[in-house]
């Protein structure tokens, strides 16, 4: 202890410590620094590799909106001619209540959940003001009909740039408003006492040090990088998972705020979870970014080792099935799966489909397709395929910007929506296998943002945002909802922090 006390530099001091550097951090960051307080943000990965998940994700946003005169106000490029040529729809704060609700088997907290909604429209107004910009999510959220794009599943905007963009956006405005961000600096522990928590300890260029300061508020991600985290919370077999994201989400801050006392609660053996590129590296690879995820699994089948289907690819838009389906083929033979389409559908593929880091096989026929499934029964495969195809209601129209009803009959497993029979060549399948996104279980927090203990009493001075906040997804989430809630909590958090630093 003395050769640490000798080592570690003179303490620093702040109003506010943001620990992490992601989307909700900064967020949290800027609004303190609207109350007037200086604000000094740590970031674990060097500059390079900053930004937490957020950098790895497509930068989509999910939040309520009215109509186009909604969009306009956030996007005021969009032309008149856009706007003419598409159906932006609506995506009433009703709607998002209902996603939330379905999508977590109604078990999402009530306040924080009407936080979320009620608030995502205003907290994406707040950006925009401050110098993000946004547009319509043309490529991967609508598809052409009678001449105009036609959105589908509530999910319409994403960042300029994606997530690199937002991150870059984030920094850019920190700086422009004189924030400090340390990169390479480690929060080690919260320097905490009966009166609440007064800073964080950090390791920054190999040497420790304390920063007081009159709040914290922690925003260091999940623990999804943590491999023994994975298999002790979520269960045998996550430890074999890939990571989607960031290498530094090992649960630091989860830990400090445990240490302390602070109330674990949500979702501990749930976690967003996708189908992953199955020969991916390890932790996700920024060259690459979202691409290994292959998300267009609704407009065909997915086969397992044994060569049999078990999912319905089409219970719903993906939006809302991608983030547990990831789990689905964890749990299959040697945790992988093949995607088989045709040539019908081949048009609406993603264009994570067309990577060259992909594992794809093509045939002129299923049975010489099947053959070419590595670690798949062919045979089996074959008779799941045959057996598939005999099943579909073709009097049924196909349509993909809906739920069509266009299903099977007779399966054990069922598809529910846009069951195409596989008949037109050449066909193609992809190797899949399980990549983890964020884990759900995080920190109790007051609708300020204000930490919890175990009595469920407020903890001084300590705030939480984004994958740490706990009770707000279980088993699903509505794709575009982790970015928003990461920014409305950041922004409720810092806001509060520095409101509580200036009373």
């Amino acid at each position: 202890m003395q050769a640490l006390m000798q080592d570690r530099e003179a303490g620093a001091m702040t109003d506010v410590v943001v620990v992490g550097a992601g989307n909700a951090a900064f967020a949290a960051a800027l609004a303190a620094g609207e109350r007037g307080c200086a604000v000094t943000v740590l970031e674990r990965a060097p500059a390079a590799l900053s930004g937490g998940n957020t950098r790895f994700t497509a930068g989509a946003m999910r939040f309520a909106y009215d109509g186009v005169d909604d969009l306009r106000r956030l996007m005021p490029d969009l032309t008149d001619q856009e706007v003419a040529a598409t159906d932006f729809g609506a995506y009433t704060q009703t709607q998002f209540f209902e996603d939330m609700g379905r999508v977590t088997e109604y078990r999402t907290d009530p306040d924080l959940c009407e936080l979320l909604v009620t608030r995502s429209q205003p907290t994406m107004q707040w950006m925009a003001q401050m110098g993000h910009r946004f547009a319509p999510i043309w490529g991967r959220q609508a598809f052409k009909v009678d001449g105009r794009f036609k959105f589908w599943g509530g999910l319409t905007v994403e960042a300029v740039g994606g997530g690199p963009g937002l991150v870059e956006g984030w920094t850019r405005i920190a700086a422009g408003r004189g924030l400090e961000v340390l990169y390479g600096a480690r929060a080690i522990s919260l320097i905490a006492d009966d009166g609440g928590v007064h800073g964080v300890r950090v390791k920054q260029d190999g040497r420790t040090r304390d920063i007081a300061a009159k709040a914290v508020v922690l925003a260091a991600g999940g623990f999804q990088a943590n491999t023994e985290w994975r298999t002790r919370y979520l269960g045998p077999g996550w430890d074999l998972a890939k990571v989607r994201g960031t290498r530094f989400n090992t649960g630091d801050g989860l830990r400090m705020a445990l240490d302390i006392g602070a109330m674990p609660t949500g979702n501990w053996s749930g976690c967003h979870a996708v189908g992953w590129e199955r020969n991916a590296p390890e932790f996700g690879d920024l060259a690459v970014g979202d691409g290994f995820q292959k998300h267009s699994y609704p407009f065909g089948v997915m086969l397992n080792a044994r060569g049999e289907r078990f999912v319905d690819e089409g219970a719903d838009f993906r939006n809302y099935t991608y983030a547990r389906y990831g789990r689905e083929i964890l749990r299959q033979p040697r945790q992988f799966a093949w995607q088989v389409f045709d040539a019908k559908v081949a048009h609406l593929l993603r264009d994570e489909y067309r990577i060259k880091q992909v594992t794809k096989v093509t045939a002129q026929t299923l049975e010489a397709l099947v053959a070419k499934l590595e670690d798949v029964d062919p045979a089996q495969a074959l008779a799941t395929l045959e057996a598939y195809n005999a099943a579909i209601r073709t009097d049924i129209a196909f349509d993909p910007n809906v739920k069509d009803g266009r299903r099977t009959e007779g399966l054990e497993i069922p598809k529910s929506n846009w069951a195409n029979t596989l008949d037109e060549p050449p066909f193609e399948a992809y190797a899949v296998t399980c990549g983890i996104t964020f884990t759900f279980g995080g920190l109790r927090i007051a609708t300020d943002a204000q930490v919890l203990d175990v009595d469920l009493a407020p903890i001084p001075g300590l705030y939480a945002a984004g994958e740490m906040v706990g009770g707000l997804f279980y088993e699903n989430y509505p794709g575009g909802a982790g970015l928003m809630a990461g920014a409305v909590f950041g922004r409720i958090a810092g806001d509060s922090a520095g409101r509580a630093v200036r009373a």
